[in-house]
């Protein structure tokens, strides 16, 4: 909500609970540590459809648009559902196809599913391209990005994208900042804290921090940067793959939808994928003479699909 209010600052917003998940710091303990919290969950989608049905009653709603929140879906009003996982992957083909059953019967509730991926050329592989769809019509996006590529000269070697949720989001920042404190080289991090006042002390002098930047200012720091290195997560993925730039993804330790598109992407040679235990400074400067195939992925988002969905219910 931060990082929203601080782009769309005119804009109405009210505050939705969010599931308040907790996460393992140990990847073997991560799946089971997520099954712990399932009757949290349910609960919570169970209070976010009361939640919209009186917002709705309240207010002129004309649609509603669901990131990745199953109970956010009402019958009266255009209800479209977002998410590029219509394959969870959980190392479990049993699981995966209960999980994908769980999954739809709540996707097929609203009018329609949007995926985040070309429509060919995938991104998230079978996340976002399963062997069966949901019943309801599911359009692809493209990808999307609040970011635009622009022809700048690099002026730093690495850009250091911490994000994701804790203690994980800690842990990568303390190992990344051990590891390029002593680069010869020189590094930007953002650390993805909307709100922190606290800043980090660097000993490198080539080396600056962020809490958190603009969509504009990140924009550009993106493209002054050889190389970054960031978690697996999707929305990132899209942010580096619309600029076409070079990447080492490094999974979220025991997040397997992270495992699975750092492996899928890695083996598609468009970014390089390294588990945390293998962050050396010697790979880092050597993946940098790789080749990337990032530039060959489409990466605009399908604008006219949004805008024939709008005109849509609004001819209504």
């Amino acid at each position: 909500m931060a990082l929203l209010k601080q782009e769309f600052p005119l804009q109405k917003f009210i505050e939705l609970k969010g599931y308040n998940i907790q996460y393992s710091s140990h990847k073997r303990f991560f799946s089971l540590k997520i099954i712990q919290q399932l009757p949290k969950i349910f609960a919570a989608i169970r209070q976010e459809k009361k939640w919209l049905e009186t917002l709705v009653s309240n207010n002129e709603i004309d649609a509603v648009i669901s990131d990745n929140r199953p109970g956010l879906y009402h019958p009266a009003i255009p209800s479209v559902y977002i998410t590029h996982q219509l394959t969870i992957q959980t190392n479990n083909r049993i699981l995966n196809r209960l999980i994908q059953k769980f999954h739809y019967h709540f996707i097929n509730r609203f009018n329609e599913c949007w995926v985040p991926d070309n429509q060919h050329d995938e991104l998230a592989g079978i996340l976002s391209h399963p062997e069966i769809l949901p019943a309801v019509p599911v359009k692809y996006t493209g990808l999307l990005s609040r970011f635009k590529k622009k022809h700048h000269k690099f002026s730093h070697d690495f850009l250091l994208l911490i994000s994701g949720p804790e203690p994980q989001r800690s842990i990568f920042e303390k190992l990344l900042l051990k590891l390029f404190d002593t680069v010869d080289g020189s590094f930007i991090i953002v650390r993805g804290l909307p709100g922190n006042k606290v800043n980090l002390t660097l000993k490198s002098l080539n080396a600056r921090s962020y809490n958190h930047l603009s969509s504009d200012s990140l924009n550009l720091i993106f493209q002054q940067c050889e190389m970054v290195v960031a978690r697996a997560g999707y929305s990132t993925i899209m942010d580096v793959a619309r600029l076409h730039k070079k990447a080492v993804l490094v999974p979220t330790p025991g997040q397997t939808e992270q495992e699975y598109l750092g492996k899928h992407l890695h083996e598609k040679k468009l970014f390089y994928c390294l588990q945390q235990e293998e962050l050396t400074l010697k790979k880092m400067n050597d993946l940098r003479s790789l080749p990337f195939k990032a530039n060959d992925t489409p990466s605009e988002m399908n604008a006219e699909m949004i805008t024939d969905w709008l005109q849509s219910f609004s001819r209504k």
